[in-house]
């Protein structure tokens, strides 16, 4: 079980949801938000590169324990490729290479190109990417002109759609797994289309459940106070979490238990199998623990029991 003392410091616990301006690392943003809201525990759920703009999750506090399960949810961006030519880093801020190509193609031949990219596929990412080779960072590999082609990886595309195309820009939306490189879905879709491309702009829409409409823009934050910042609807409280797990309530008695580190019988609301992890929240709302299911006393949705895993005391 993974646990750590109360922290008595005062230090607030929850999500900050940032909309990251273009032109700045998701590490910059942080540090606006640790200045302005004077705090120092502070983690994320998946960076954004610096062209992007959209949705940083900050875990605040005792959220930080969590965030290895919100970096699990699925993430949806909107953008702009760019037909004609591709560039080394698949993106607006890369070098161009190979010759530009000045074909024309229209929406139905795009959309028809698209299925190709969705579902489960192998994807390579970009040698300028954080991908690590041999201990090094692939892209600083790549500033030296040692670049290398990668490894490919598994990931999920749920939705790669055309909004729009004024050639030679094609606006899209793409809903996937964590881990997926949207730059090589641009050069990769032209590629296949046979006249190369990159991705122009980038916009990360949603992360889970959570919206970038909720999000405080880092602009705004430069110049917040505190109490500006830590305000509904961008800060979010541990009772206000929800994590991409089954949950349960229990009472205090309950959590007192856990934060022992007894294991706890209890029947889910919803059938869950030996391994599945839970969310225990309280009945006032907090998230105060991750258990795991250790042993199933009865198939068909009845009772099991509970480790604690994460103690969120």
């Amino acid at each position: 079980m993974s646990r750590k003392p109360r922290d008595n410091s005062g230090e607030r616990s929850g999500l900050m949801l940032v909309n990251k301006e273009a032109g700045i690392t998701s590490h910059d943003a942080i540090d606006i938000f640790r200045r302005r809201a004077r705090m120092r525990r502070v983690g994320h759920t998946g960076t954004l590169d610096p062209m992007a703009t959209g949705l940083l999750v900050l875990c605040l506090g005792k959220a930080t324990r969590l965030q290895s399960y919100l970096m699990a949810t699925e993430k949806v961006y909107e953008g702009t490729i760019r037909f004609g030519w591709a560039t080394d880093s698949y993106d607006a801020t890369g070098a161009k290479v190979g010759d530009e190509v000045e074909l024309m193609l229209t929406a139905e031949q795009v959309e028809a190109a698209l299925p190709a990219f969705t579902g489960q596929i192998d994807q390579v990412p970009p040698s300028y990417s954080a991908k690590k080779v041999d201990g090094v960072r692939s892209y600083e590999l790549a500033r030296k002109g040692e670049a290398t082609v990668l490894e490919a990886r598994s990931v999920t595309v749920k939705e790669f759609t055309l909004v729009g195309l004024e050639w030679p820009r094609a606006r899209f939306r793409v809903r996937c797994s964590p881990g997926t490189y949207v730059r090589s879905l641009a050069h990769d879709l032209g590629a296949a289309l046979g006249v190369p491309a990159h991705l122009e702009s980038l916009v990360r829409t949603a992360t889970g459940s959570l919206s970038v409409a909720d999000a405080m823009s880092t602009v705004a934050m430069r110049e917040a106070e505190p109490e500006a910042i830590f305000a509904e609807p961008h800060f979010r409280t541990m009772s206000q979490i929800a994590l991409p797990i089954p949950s349960v309530m229990i009472d205090r008695m309950q959590e007192r238990k856990l934060n022992n580190g007894q294991n706890l019988i209890l029947k889910p609301d919803a059938e869950v199998a030996e391994g599945a992890q839970v969310a225990m929240h309280l009945i006032e709302g907090d998230l105060v623990a991750i258990c795991t299911v250790v042993r199933v006393l009865r198939a068909d949705g009845g009772p099991v029991e509970l480790q604690p895993k994460v103690v969120l005391a």
